[in-house]
């Protein structure tokens, strides 16, 4: 019993201390404005390059695939240079992700790739399973769907330390009608509060590029820029548990935009992916890889037009 109560005792120091960063970020962002909040950022990316070499490499790695790819994107070959830019985009987007819970999006700062899609969605009562990825950032997603106040979004994650940011999210903006789940495993209690959540309406979402840390879910073989890569099978098995409609969802934005009056622009984009997934019998690993090369297509499309927003930090491409 005191052990539990020490642990617990524990990740409320640690929460607190979370919470009382986001809210001195906030207040930084109020008083001073943006410009301060990113000049806090440069200590984080000089933190690694210099001390965090796997993710230096595989920023390196990327690059150097994406320029393979897609040599008229580049001026000339990227550099170590390139990769500090790389790790000032993303810390440039943790912010973002926190600033979301409490600074408005402007809707006009918009750029909306299909806005039909858009529509037809919005006007889908059923649940939806929504497959997005470690490139942009999500959290545009919730803030854009913001204004569609009926609509309840899970996101479902590996990492056991969402249930802190659910809570401090939940008290930095109480309206939220986003919850973050930690799942290990698609056991069948999972998949129930999983099918009831479609059942009711609600998104589901799930990141289709990165394996959990466990391996326990199996992955299938795909090309991605060029190169073998390793996806997990788990959003597609998930998918036909649940029987619903599947769309994919990515969002970046334009940091490194030489308009230095120009607001930042989020492109946000919805791909329909299939409305009910059935794996027939017979060679159903060869319908999963073709589902994950689907989902490695359109992802590799959106990292086409925005290399510096990919943000997985380790070796993709490993067996």
């Amino acid at each position: 019993m005191s052990a539990h109560h020490s642990k617990s005792h524990w990740s409320n120091i640690a929460e607190a201390g979370t919470l009382f960063g986001l809210q001195f970020l906030r207040i930084i962002y109020q008083v001073f404005g943006r410009w301060l909040v990113s000049l806090f950022l440069l200590p984080t990316v000089a933190y690694f390059m210099l001390f965090r070499g796997q993710s230096r490499r595989a920023s390196h790695a990327f690059l150097q695939a994406h320029y393979q790819q897609y040599p008229e994107y580049w001026a000339k070959k990227p550099t170590w240079f390139d990769s500090a830019k790389h790790f000032y985009v993303f810390a440039e987007t943790v912010v973002d992700k926190l600033l979301s819970w409490f600074v408005k999006i402007d809707v006009n700062n918009f750029i909306i790739e299909h806005p039909e899609r858009i529509d037809e969605l919005m006007q889908d009562s059923r649940g939806q399973l929504i497959i997005g990825s470690h490139m942009g950032n999500l959290e545009y997603c919730r803030g854009f769907m913001h204004r569609y106040k009926d609509k309840h979004i899970n996101i479902l994650v590996h990492d056991k330390h969402s249930q802190n940011y659910n809570t401090i999210m939940q008290q930095l903006n109480p309206e939220s009608r986003l919850n973050v789940f930690q799942v290990s495993e698609f056991d069948v209690p999972t998949m129930l509060i999983i099918k009831q959540k479609i059942d009711a309406g609600e998104w589901v979402f799930i990141a289709g590029d990165r394996s959990p840390l466990s391996g326990a879910e199996r992955t299938v073989t795909v090309d991605f820029l060029g190169k073998k890569a390793q996806l997990p099978i788990g959003p597609y098995m998930l998918a036909k548990g649940l029987g619903c409609p599947v769309k994919l969802m990515f969002s970046y934005c334009d940091y490194l935009s030489n308009d230095k009056h120009q607001a930042k622009r989020v492109h946000f984009e919805v791909v329909p992916f299939v409305d009910k997934l059935v794996l027939a019998r017979g060679d159903r690993e060869a319908q999963i890889q073709a589902y994950a090369q689907q989902f490695s297509d359109a992802l590799q499309a959106q990292c086409a037009k925005a290399p510096y927003q990919w943000f997985n930090f380790y070796d993709f491409w490993a067996d």
